[in-house]
């Protein structure tokens, strides 16, 4: 297919604008917490052993999350043998990809204006800038979401294609496989079909599809969409019920049951009011697209008055979503940030009349001084010498002040630029500012303490020599670091009370000689508070100890020696 220019134009807009606000300290950090070392942990070891069916986190079975994006992590370290260069390659394309995406379709519907305004709103999105940049499964997730809606759009606004469905299902199955939450892309038909059952308007020149045989698109949607998970089940499936194992009957269990159902039904943390995503997440996280509601709430309403599919369809997909999430006890923010694409896409007819208004423009020169501001009180409080301002100096703990500095002075000149000459691109500069300076400058300075590098080599160096390693409690990012083979006792087994003590003293009891346990400080009582132990180094906010010794008898004789898992980094 051979681009027009104009098209070619907006792309490589579209891509400086990735570059600048995503892209930006590509491969200049490792994995940080809190998820990210883990992904990276279960890729590298999906390729050092062949198992890519079942992800383990120190060789124990890691049910939280289907298997996709662990595999598209290990694809790419398989390919470029650097953890570091590989991490965050799955996000980057996604990110990419779904803005693409938005402004294909945006395009298609609105104009060439329209398309190219949505994909760089919502690439200017705080909490779509914020997630992308990191290798979390909402980055990858956010893009299978975004093209099932691209290729079930196009069918219902602009053409019916049983191409398009089939590619739509294939979306949606591989959203399911990368996070559980992916198959509610299907419930764009639900609403198509609502929508459709008295006469729309669509854009102009398009030809949607009001066939009575609809359900037959419908029925396609969903086989591509069985057939793809199929091709993952199946063979997992299959394994467990053939393996015997009491473990993989656990995970399956787990996966399919506890982190679904269960979960949304009865969530047993990061549980927050109905009202959390309303009033906590989209005012804040969705700027500046939340700040432009004041103006897009007025031509919606219109928009349903006249039932213009284009606006409503992607819009109460959108609403649907954050009622869904809304109706579960548990809740984080990134639980919606499939819906962002899809509100761009709804705002997006309304984009060029709204960057022309004075009044839009006035507010990104509002937003972008909010961050401004507090980059020179941190720069002129410790000119001052100011106590708070000190204190929250170290907290941060650069070892460099000047890329503040920087970015204080650099983000003042093009906030003043801006003011001056485009006051619409207040916010989008200052936020590449402010996105370049931490990914170049800032992330590399806190790289060791952020991703445990430094703690792990330096307690690795104050180990004993000849003496085995147990970890309690531990960090995954530990595991990106280890030069020998050690024993844990389960991933995140903080749901079982003190098991996982009891077992480590049990462990460390059978070979006081040979054995040392690196534990966290809360965790020492009351199993190890007689023990001999030694400080490893802080890390994570907690001082690790080497314990040492007969741990408490009555710790010992609750501990399940089975529980102990010999991991060979």
């Amino acid at each position: 297919m051979i681009l027009s220019r104009s098209t070619t134009q907006d792309l490589l807009w579209i891509a400086l604008w990735f570059v600048l606000l995503i892209l930006a300290g590509f491969g200049l950090r490792d994995p940080w917490p809190a998820d990210e070392p883990r992904f990276a942990s279960v890729a590298r070891d999906m390729v050092a052993t062949g198992d890519w069916l079942f992800p383990r986190v120190g060789g124990d079975l890691y049910q939280d999350k289907p298997p996709l994006h662990f595999w598209m992590i290990a694809a790419a370290y398989s390919i470029i043998g650097s953890l570091r260069w590989s991490f965050l390659l799955p996000s980057m394309f996604a990110s990419f990809g779904t803005l693409v995406l938005v402004y294909d379709l945006a395009k298609r519907l609105h104009g060439r204006e329209a398309g190219l305004f949505a994909a760089v709103t919502l690439a200017c999105s705080l909490h779509f800038t914020i997630t992308t940049r990191g290798a979390q499964i909402d980055a990858t997730l956010i893009f299978f979401c975004t093209l099932a809606l691209w290729a079930f759009l196009r069918h219902w606004l602009i053409s019916p294609s049983f191409s398009l469905v089939v590619l739509g299902g294939i979306a949606a199955g591989l959203g399911v496989m990368d996070k559980a939450v992916g198959f509610l892309t299907l419930l764009i038909w639900p609403l198509a079909w609502w929508l459709l059952r008295k006469p729309a308007i669509f854009a102009q020149g398009s030809s949607p599809t009001r066939s009575p045989a609809d359900w037959r698109f419908g029925l396609a949607a969903l086989a591509a969409f069985a057939l793809v998970l199929a091709a993952w089940l199946a063979p997992m499936l299959w394994h467990v019920a053939n393996s015997g194992s009491a473990e993989l009957v656990a995970y399956r269990d787990e996966l399919l049951f506890q982190q679904t159902v269960t979960r949304y039904t009865a969530a047993w943390h990061h549980l927050r009011p109905w009202y959390y995503f309303l009033l906590e997440v989209v005012p804040v996280l969705w700027l500046p697209l939340s700040l432009l509601l004041w103006w897009l709430v007025p031509r919606w309403r219109a928009d349903f008055a006249e039932r213009r599919a284009a606006t409503l369809l992607p819009l109460a997909w959108a609403i649907s979503l954050i009622v869904f999430f809304s109706l579960s006890p548990g809740k984080r923010g990134v639980y919606i940030l499939p819906a962002l694409p899809a509100l761009a896409l709804a705002a997006s007819a309304y984009l060029p009349e709204l960057y022309r208004r004075v009044g839009v423009r006035r507010a990104s020169c509002v937003l972008a001084a909010v961050l401004v501001v507090p980059a020179w009180l941190l720069v002129g409080g410790r000119l001052l010498g100011i106590d708070r301002v000190e204190r929250a100096w170290a907290e941060i703990e650069l070892g460099h002040v000047w890329p503040v500095v920087s970015y204080a002075i650099v983000a003042a000149l093009l906030w003043i630029f801006a003011t001056w000459r485009r006051p619409l691109l207040a916010w989008p500069l200052v936020l590449a500012c402010l996105t370049m300076h931490w990914g170049l400058f800032i992330a590399p300075q806190i790289n060791a303490e952020r991703s445990a590098s430094g703690f792990t080599q330096g307690m690795l160096a104050k180990l004993p020599p000849g003496r085995e390693l147990g970890l309690v409690g531990y960090k995954e990012q530990f595991l990106l670091y280890l030069d020998r083979e050690v024993t844990n006792f389960g991933h995140a087994r903080w749901r079982e009370g003190t098991a996982e003590v009891a077992d480590a003293a049990r462990w460390l009891a059978d070979d006081t000689r040979g054995r040392i346990l690196l534990v966290p400080e809360y965790l020492l009582a009351p199993c190890f508070e007689a023990n001999t132990r030694r400080l490893a180094g802080e890390s994570s906010d907690d001082l690790w100890w080497f314990v040492e010794g007969l741990p408490q008898r009555e710790c010992i004789a609750r501990g399940n020696p089975s529980k102990a898992i010999r991991y060979q980094p």
